[in-house]
């Protein structure tokens, strides 16, 4: 494995987000000394947090899978996730609601949810999803190690008994017709290759290596952290700085200062920082800037799509409703062709419905709920531009709104206390490429070792994090994210990669084994090849 400035005792981790905090926490536990460097006031990246009226509400992320990857990083400075997070496992893991009026719980206990789907759809589907679930399970034993959670030098470290491993697995087919080799309806279908929309691939597109996804969704079990997602981020803050690490919040990085090959400091707008190596997890365009210029690839970055978040804060709710509910539409393959090709927000949307007060209800006043509506858009290279959603974001609020109405969510118009809105123009104005907080498509030229590097081209002793690097977009892959980039200094051996059997907190129920954003911190996106 290629490294970056290994003697260097002082690391500036620019952005505090997932992937900067997982960095800190894997420098920290390798001797280093770390300074983290934050935009806004506190940590949390893109997994944010926004007070509005007496409504407290996750800007990003909202869905927690595999919490081990977050443990390495807690463990790394001497203690452990569970310390600090109460993770609750939700059951189900998701609700789906489809527009002929059925609907369907996703259970991670494989049991549980082989007689869901027979109820839902006869014991033929259920015999396939047996089998779904045995494919995704080795699917994601054979990618982990050597294709997820690894430092690419070459497209030639491919070249492994995993390789082949993974393509007599189909995994370099396409994701909807593997799906369907097992699963006959639509339907169920559906739930098992949504998740390729957030790489930036429809299914029909996607490799079916993708489904990974599903497996982290479906298998490994889905958590939501007491006090919110950003109780995450704000732990893992706080046990970077009882180790040793220093922050500074409310700072923008404004250069970096150089030296031949070297970066030498870090200049804010409010001091200098001297450094021996440099950490950047901002999204590209800050991270180019910040480099001087953009990498060099034969063909330019594609991007994933957008979204629009609707946040509100109600004085009821609706008990169809799960702590995650998947409101799918009629319409399938057209919804992925106006995201990707047409540049047309979704006529007949897809959602998820996030209701946080299912499990937390500290999270609104009593008797009232946060539900963040999250509806999949066009990045503004593909569709309307940034200037243009200043006319569209309230008529399209006004349509998600009637949708949520005609889907059962009756007299949600009036229930409304306390509501914003996050269009890809907000994205944009937060440096996120094409306006998407979803980065770098996962297109087969920017997967694995063809994805833009960790590793800075022309520089000794500066590395990047984030979802735009390797290994990619999603609350898992970032943490991995930092944990590489650290590496890539600190040498330090990684650990076998496995899921514990039980990665509960103390206090959490039963074990049973991601986006989404607000862009609120110049974190969690970095991806170059070097200048």
């Amino acid at each position: 494995m290629s490294r970056a400035a290994p003697a260097a005792d002082h690391v500036v981790v620019v952005g505090a987000g997932l992937a900067g905090l997982a960095a800190a926490c894997h420098l920290i536990g390798a001797g280093r000394g770390v300074t983290v460097v934050e935009r806004d006031d506190a940590p949390g990246g893109r997994a944010g947090r926004i007070r509005c009226g007496d409504y407290l509400f996750d800007t990003g992320p909202t869905v927690l899978t595999m919490p081990h990857l977050a443990d390495e990083a807690f463990r790394a400075v001497g203690t452990s996730l569970r310390e600090h997070v109460e993770l609750l496992p939700l059951q189900p893991a998701y609700r789906a609601r489809f527009a002929d009026g059925s609907a369907l719980d996703v259970h991670t206990d494989a049991q549980t949810m082989e007689a869901e789907v027979e109820r839902f759809a006869g014991p033929r589907e259920a015999a396939g999803y047996r089998e779904l679930r045995h494919w995704l399970t080795r699917l994601y034993q054979v990618q982990m190690r050597r294709f997820i959670d690894t430092n690419f030098d070459s497209p030639w470290q491919l070249l492994n008994p995993d390789l082949a491993r993974l393509a007599a697995l189909g995994g370099f087919g396409r994701l909807a017709p593997r799906i369907g080799r097992h699963l006959r309806d639509e339907r169920l279908r559906r739930v098992f290759s949504f998740q390729s929309l957030y790489a930036g691939v429809a299914p029909g597109r996607a490799l079916a290596a993708y489904a990974v996804i599903a497996y982290m969704d479906t298998v490994a079990g889905v958590w939501f952290p007491r006090g919110g997602m950003h109780a995450l981020p704000r732990a893992m803050a706080a046990a970077a700085a009882a180790a040793g690490a220093g922050f500074r919040y409310g700072s923008t990085v404004v250069r970096l200062e150089r030296s031949g090959h070297r970066v030498t400091a870090v200049v804010t707008d409010r001091e200098r920082i001297p450094c021996d190596a440099v950490v950047l997890t901002p999204d590209l365009p800050v991270t180019y800037r910040l480099l001087g210029r953009a990498p060099r690839r034969a063909v330019p970055l594609r991007f994933s799509p957008s979204a629009v978040v609707l946040h509100l804060g109600t004085d009821r709710t609706w008990p169809q409703l799960a702590h995650h509910t998947l409101s799918f539409g009629h319409a399938w393959n057209q919804t992925f062709d106006e995201l990707t090709r047409t540049g047309r927000v979704m006529t007949d949307p897809s959602l998820l419905v996030t209701r946080a007060t299912s499990t937390d209800p500290s999270l609104a006043p009593a008797g009232r709920h946060t539900h963040y509506v999250l509806a999949p858009a066009p990045n503004t290279v593909v569709g309307p531009d940034a200037a243009a959603w200043g006319d569209l974001a309230p008529r399209y609020r006004d349509h998600l709104i009637d949708t949520l109405e005609q889907r059962g969510l009756t007299g949600i118009a009036g229930a409304v206390e306390e509501e914003f809105i996050v269009t890809p123009a907000d994205w944009a104005a937060r440096g996120h490429a094409a306006g998407t907080p979803f980065s770098a498509a996962h297109t087969f030229a920017q997967t694995g070792p063809f994805r833009p590097r960790n590793l800075v081209r022309g520089l000794e002793n500066a590395v990047v994090a984030g979802c735009g690097t390797t290994p990619g977009v999603g609350v898992p892959t970032v943490l991995i994210s930092g944990k590489l980039a650290a590496a890539r200094i600190t040498g330090t051996p990684r650990p076998g990669h496995r899921a514990p059997v039980d990665a509960r907190p103390a206090g959490s129920g039963a074990a049973t084994g991601v986006p989404g954003p607000l862009p609120s911190s110049s974190t969690t996106g970095a991806a170059h090849d070097g200048p």
